[in-house]
């Protein structure tokens, strides 16, 4: 009895020290890693927030700020573009819950008036070739210069104005979706100045 007691107790040593030592190993890699992988996340947002607004001359991260949805619910980040010290145009970082695949997150840009400029898909779980599809030219084109607070922003389907992508109609309204959810905070934002 005793030899199988002390066979248990050198096993359950054994095995803490392999697992102090596995997380040990685990928290330093996550260390070494965790900068670079966030400087690439923010070269990625960079590379995004230059896609949707143009040209700028300023930093967009120097310059941020976290506006809420009207609800209060929900923090989006705005990124001001500026040329020679006037604003031009913003970005902001947006999402919608409401994807075929589940959570659609991107980076809308605007005009000054609130017209959408274009925007870039930056992470989602759509099915790849068809809801995919939303970040394609053929689909983005129809966005640009298109003023939600002044025309139908929803697909034909729902009797909008957007041509939704061919059997991703979920994926299209969730485009729409973190779009509006964009200019809502935004005007939420403004009005509170």
């Amino acid at each position: 009895m005793k030899s199988s007691y002390k066979t248990f107790a050198q096993m359950l040593s054994s095995l803490m020290i392999i697992a102090v030592v596995a997380a040990f190993v685990l928290s330093s890699v996550y260390k070494l890693t965790e900068k670079p992988i966030a400087a690439a996340k923010d070269k990625r947002e960079l590379e995004a927030i230059k896609e949707v607004v143009g040209t700028f001359n300023n930093d967009p991260f120097a310059e941020q700020m976290t506006i809420m949805t009207p609800d209060q619910k929900h923090k989006l980040q705005f990124y001001p573009a500026r040329q020679d010290g006037v604003i031009n145009s913003f970005a902001i970082k947006t999402f919608s819950d409401n994807g075929f695949g589940g959570r659609l997150e991107m980076i809308v840009g605007f005009y000054i008036n609130g017209a959408i400029k274009n925007f870039k898909i930056t992470n989602h779980h759509e099915t790849p070739g068809l809801g995919s599809k939303a970040d394609e030219p053929k689909f983005k084109e129809q966005f640009d210069g298109f003023n939600p607070q002044k025309r139908k922003f929803k697909v034909r389907q729902d009797g909008g104005e957007i041509d939704a992508v061919t059997a991703a109609t979920i994926t299209s309204r969730a485009v729409i979706d973190a779009i509006q959810r964009a200019l809502d905070a935004y005007n939420n934002f403004y009005a509170g100045d």
